[in-house]
């Protein structure tokens, strides 16, 4: 049974039967994803969480600072390791969609970007990518990416986005992206829900394909 009435010029109704099947599996997507966002919410708070000083554009800045106005602070891991040359690029087109929503997002949250880069290199990347609205911090001399896993004991970075929250004057960790870290035949898609590009992708044809963002096409 079609959920609609609408009907497009010239389909078939092979084509009409195929997408009201498809239909029925989109909107049961949509009621799952809203079921899950309801869990998610419904998270007791995680662990208490040091009020880290990392390295910002106009001298140390705290964890709590981070928060300005706001009760809850999403803090992305930009794979971006100590004396790297160059950023991952995957996580480079994450940010550019990120920079358009910042204003958006603002109204509800804080955001900001860690990387364990040092501030100079940082900065020099965030202006030459255009991010000059999107907040970011140095975490080249604390111990924040190792004890919330955004680089690993060797070293590598991971591109985790971590969610704490202000609750009674203290600072607790709610959410960590951890699919990341979970065995997946989809990994490591773990913050598509975040991230516009690949939903865009994945209403063509051709879909995601082989596709791999670049710093410079």
């Amino acid at each position: 049974m079609s959920q609609h009435e609408f009907r497009f010029p010239n389909e078939t109704d092979e084509y009409r039967a195929a997408r009201d099947e498809l239909l029925e599996a989109e909107m049961a997507l949509r009621d799952q994803i809203e079921a899950v966002a309801d869990l998610r919410r419904a998270l007791p708070l995680g662990g208490t969480v040091a009020n880290y000083t990392f390295d910002g554009v106009d001298g140390p800045v705290t964890l709590a600072e981070l928060f300005g106005d706001h009760g809850t602070l999403i803090l992305y891991g930009y794979m971006f390791g100590a004396g790297a040359e160059a950023p991952c690029p995957m996580c480079s087109a994450f940010l550019d969609s990120l920079s358009g929503q910042l204003e958006h997002i603002n109204q509800r949250a804080a955001l900001t970007v860690v990387a364990r880069n040092g501030i100079a290199p940082l900065a020099k990347l965030f202006a030459a990518r255009g991010w000059q609205d999107v907040p970011f911090v140095s975490a080249a001399n604390n111990t924040f990416p190792s004890d919330y896993h955004t680089e690993m004991p060797n070293g590598a970075q991971v591109p985790v986005c971590n969610v704490f929250v202000k609750r009674d004057g203290e600072i607790r960790h709610f959410w960590t992206s951890e699919m990341f870290f979970a065995p997946s035949n989809f990994h490591p898609r773990h913050v598509d829900m975040l991230w516009p590009l690949w939903h865009f992708f994945d209403i063509t044809p051709e879909g995601r394909g082989e596709f791999m963002p670049q710093l410079k096409y």
